[in-house]
């Protein structure tokens, strides 16, 4: 078997698409975007967890971001301001066999975005598993992070999303990773948004990348940290939006925050060059179809109780915990096991 992807400390590659998709695949894909019937906010986003309830799926990230600011340490504003920077609109298209914007089914088994798949990580078979799409507002970002990564076994469904993010961090659990191949491809207008990743590790310099209509970034964004910088414009709005609220296309140029328990209200509008838009590929990578078999027929599965205890065993080796018998509640332990595991990139003075 072909060695699993780097851990989020190891150089790793990457690759720029442009033009990704011919200009009329482009442009169906952006009928997509504009059809779709509308985007609800990141933060409606959530599952119940069966460890550590009471951390938010991504506490990691979310904890640093409002510590320190992002990527530029604007750890002086105020908190509530931070969070609307980083409560965007996101929708899945696809997920699995699940379809639910019909059109994007060329765009999900796109020959190139595989082929750029099997080039990262050096794996042959690539099976897609997911495409979703972020709109940021003027003033809105995104902090810097690294995706939730999957093991045989143990996804988003089962465990924490900041505790697969740890498990990753670790190293611990490399024999079960799932090598994900991720391209983050942008369509239409916007200023700003640009994507800032660091190909060396968090120690490393960043690396930005411009987006483009019709242009796309490959990356294996499991292990490499990347955020996008703040959207350009008139950020007065995102301090308006509240749960439920959602972001409907309306005809022409024009884009609408809309209140379902006032539906004849707008909250605030955009024309489609002040948003910034991407869509998001993800796929598995195997190394042949054993591995593939594997992870499908569930026969090596990693459960939450392993991750759990190999983690402990670890912090007693490195001495963090004196025992497997730490007496910690669980949001205790996992706020040990972030601070031990995860290691952000350090803030970047501002711009001028």
């Amino acid at each position: 078997m072909a060695p699993n992807a780097p851990t989020p400390n190891a150089p790793t590659a990457h690759a720029v698409l442009a033009p990704l998709l011919s200009p009329a695949e482009a442009d169906a894909v952006v009928d997509v975007w504009l059809g779709f019937p509308s985007y609800g906010l990141y933060s409606n986003e959530s599952a119940p967890a069966r460890f550590a309830p009471e951390l938010a799926q991504r506490y990691d990230a979310t904890v640093n971001f409002i510590r320190t600011g992002g990527r530029f340490g604007r750890a002086a504003e105020a908190k509530s301001m931070l969070a609307a920077r980083t409560n965007y609109f996101r929708e899945t298209y696809a997920y699995g066999e699940e379809i639910t914007a019909p059109g994007i089914e060329p765009f999900f088994a796109n020959d190139r975005l595989m082929q750029a798949a099997r080039d990262l990580h050096g794996r042959p078979v690539v099976v897609p598993a997911i495409v979703y799409a972020n709109i940021l507002l003027p003033g809105q970002e995104l902090a810097v992070h690294t995706d939730v990564p999957e093991f045989r076994g143990a996804n988003r469904k089962v465990v924490p999303q900041w505790l697969l993010v740890v498990a990753h961090h670790s190293g611990l659990f490399d024999a079960w990773r799932m090598p994900i191949a991720t391209i983050i491809s942008y369509f239409g207008g916007g200023r700003g948004g640009e994507l800032a990743y660091y190909p060396e590790g968090p120690a490393g310099p960043p690396q930005t990348y411009a987006p483009t209509h019709n242009s796309a970034m490959v990356l294996d964004t499991d292990s490499v940290f990347h955020g996008v910088d703040r959207v350009l414009g008139d950020d007065s709005a995102i301090t308006l939006l509240r749960p439920g609220m959602r972001l409907h296309y309306e005809g022409g140029d024009r884009w609408a925050v809309r209140d379902p328990a006032r539906p004849d209200h707008v909250v605030a509008q955009f024309g489609s060059d002040e948003v910034r838009y991407s869509l998001s590929w993800k796929a598995y990578c195997f190394a042949d179809d054993a591995e593939r078999l594997a992870w499908d027929s569930h026969s090596d599965d990693l459960t939450l109780g392993a991750i759990l205890d190999g983690l402990v065993a670890d912090l007693c080796d490195k001495g963090v915990l004196s025992s497997v018998d730490h007496g910690l509640s669980d949001a205790e332990l996992g706020k040990l096991l972030i601070e031990t595991y995860v290691k952000f990139p350090a803030p970047a003075p501002a711009p001028a």
